[in-house]
């Protein structure tokens, strides 16, 4: 009796194992599984993979500065007066900034034009004396020694009277540059002299300084390898060169935000730098709102060139092996995971440019991809390529994908 209820325990505890068995073996749609695997098909997301033309870009950094600068330097010596300016102001050029002590300049100015008038008096009697001689020669009524010397004495009062008028308007400079006024429009900093302080003409250290930014330059340092390096690209037809997306730079600022204005790519230094072995890019930026400061750090984004039949990958759906290589997992036509292997150049963005590895129409598995191993069953169901990918500017998504279907 005993041994009749454990034979009828054991067929149900058998019928329950094949029931649980045979569930395991299908997946969530109900479909079975291939006999013996064991486990369920994962469920992934792939990514068909087209080509298209990718502006390449490289970021560097950079430094703002100003447009203009003009070091405030007294032309002449003495003790300031007055300060006129408020630090950290607005100022026109013409405005007047510093008053130095003129009242040795007013004095030399009087002297000079009393040594002028003094000259200028004695001109009328000796031009006279002068015509009188002048008819006297011709009867030999005066001797020839004596109307040279008058001729002398006229011609060196005259260069006296053009000499004492330099110095009338010397003088007068030396007076009017006592009041130092701003050689260009601009902001001003703060003063490095005070009222009382005594100043130098030309003295190495400014008065103050006076910059102006907008717009502003921003330079950017690159080695020459990445230049030759490029070159050789464009040379070969890998990249396609194209002047006016070129000469478009973007910026990224130090708090990793975008700055809204586009800059323009000025000139190329053409001398190295002998201890970074890197050469000097120029561009101009707005800067309506006063945000890039003179001395700020940036990211300036340049544009390459345009890369044609690109094949990109999201960078979720790279994997590494042991030895740190790149491979992804695609979908193959018997609907189990394969390897491929990558060769990748670079990043833009959150995708990666494959140089070789994928061909146009592979199914590379996105989501999902922790649960595949090679040559496993996948449950694969195709998503759609967001509008997000690195394009013309490889920073606004939607201005990129637009701007793509326009290069030629």
């Amino acid at each position: 009796m005993v041994a009749k209820h454990f034979f009828k325990g054991m067929s149900f505890l058998v019928f329950f194992l094949v029931i649980f068995v045979s569930g395991c073996n299908r997946d969530k749609g109900g479909k079975q599984l291939p006999a013996g695997s064991g486990m369920m098909v994962p469920k992934v997301n792939y990514l068909e993979v087209k080509s298209k033309p990718i502006v390449l870009t490289t970021e560097l950094p950079g430094r703002v500065s100003a447009f203009q600068t003009a070091p405030i330097v007294p032309q002449v010596s003495g003790v300031v007066k007055k300060r006129v300016f408020v630090e950290g102001t607005d100022v026109k050029k013409g405005d007047l900034l510093y008053i130095i002590d003129t009242s040795i300049y007013e004095s030399a100015l009087e002297s000079a034009k009393a040594t002028l008038e003094m000259a200028k008096a004695k001109l009328p009697a000796l031009e006279k004396q002068f015509e009188r001689y002048s008819e006297l020669i011709k009867t030999k009524s005066i001797s020839q020694q004596t109307y040279d010397d008058t001729l002398s004495a006229l011609q060196q009062l005259k260069a006296n009277i053009k000499l004492y008028e330099s110095q009338v308007k010397s003088t007068m400079i030396n007076l009017d540059h006592c009041y130092v006024k701003a050689p260009i429009s601009g902001r001003i900093g703060k003063s490095f002299v005070t009222e009382g302080a005594t100043v130098a003409a030309y003295q190495p250290n400014p008065m103050a300084e006076i910059q102006f930014f907008d717009p502003v330059y921003v330079d950017i340092p690159r080695s020459t390898y990445e230049i030759t390096k490029l070159k050789k690209k464009i040379e070969s037809g890998t990249i396609k060169y194209n002047k006016n997306l070129s000469n478009k730079i973007k910026l990224i600022l130090d708090d990793g935000s975008l700055y809204p204005y586009e800059g323009e790519l000025k000139f190329n230094d053409v001398t190295v730098d002998p201890s970074t072995g890197s050469v000097i890019l120029r561009a101009s930026f707005p800067n309506k709102n006063q945000t890039l400061l003179p001395g700020m750090y940036v990211r300036a984004v340049i544009n390459e060139g345009v890369k044609q039949n690109a094949i990109v990958v999201p960078q979720e759906s790279v994997q590494r092996n042991t030895k740190g290589e790149p491979f992804v997992y695609v979908v193959g036509k018997d609907g189990k995971a394969e390897v491929r292997m990558l060769v990748i150049e670079r990043a833009i963005r959150n995708k990666w440019i494959v140089n070789s590895g994928l061909n146009v129409g592979d199914k590379v598995i996105v989501y999902g991809v922790q649960y595949v191993r090679p040559g496993m069953p996948v449950n694969a169901e195709p998503i759609n390529e967001d509008n997000g990918e690195a394009g013309v500017d490889g920073l606004n998504d939607k201005k990129s994908s637009a701007k793509i279907s326009n290069i030629k």
